[in-house]
């Protein structure tokens, strides 16, 4: 137990084009149908991961091993979530942009991060982080394709 720099910097990684995202919806953005099961599991996760990522010292760097790989990808997904983002403030803004595919990863904006910290808990030996990304992806992704499979139809 601890404060993890590595999770804090995760968690700034994930909340700042958030925040600069609420200025640059897409259009026709509705949130007022989403599944509201799928919105708890949601929110729960959020917090659950939240808290996780910030006070498991484990996710700090260590020194190097063979577990390392797993912050090198997890920090790898986490670049390629920027790069999403970057891709959409510079695109239309449409709900297709926003729920896109990039470099063949469904859904990305809400895959990356996922999957990142997913990682970033097996990289700290924390299944707690992991149990609480599992919650996030059922509600958050779940959340997301249902959301796609609208603007399909």
């Amino acid at each position: 137990m601890g404060f993890s720099y590595v999770g804090f910097i995760f968690l700034i990684i994930l909340t700042v084009p958030n925040l600069i995202w609420t200025k640059h919806q897409p259009k026709k953005y509705n949130y007022q149908n989403e599944n509201k099961v799928l919105l708890v599991f949601e929110r729960v996760g959020q917090v659950c991961v939240t808290c996780t990522a910030l006070v498991f010292s484990d996710f700090n760097i260590h020194g190097w091993s063979a577990w390392s790989f797993w912050l090198i990808v997890a920090v790898v997904l986490m670049i390629l979530y920027e790069c999403w983002w970057i891709r959409y403030f510079k695109s239309k803004k449409t709900l297709k942009d926003f729920y896109s595919t990039f470099y063949g990863i469904p859904v990305a904006g809400t895959t990356l991060p996922v999957v990142a910290f997913f990682f970033l808990g097996v990289y700290g030996k924390v299944i707690w982080l992991m149990i609480s990304v599992i919650i996030l992806r059922i509600g958050h992704i779940g959340i997301h394709l249902q959301h796609l499979k609208e603007i399909q139809s």
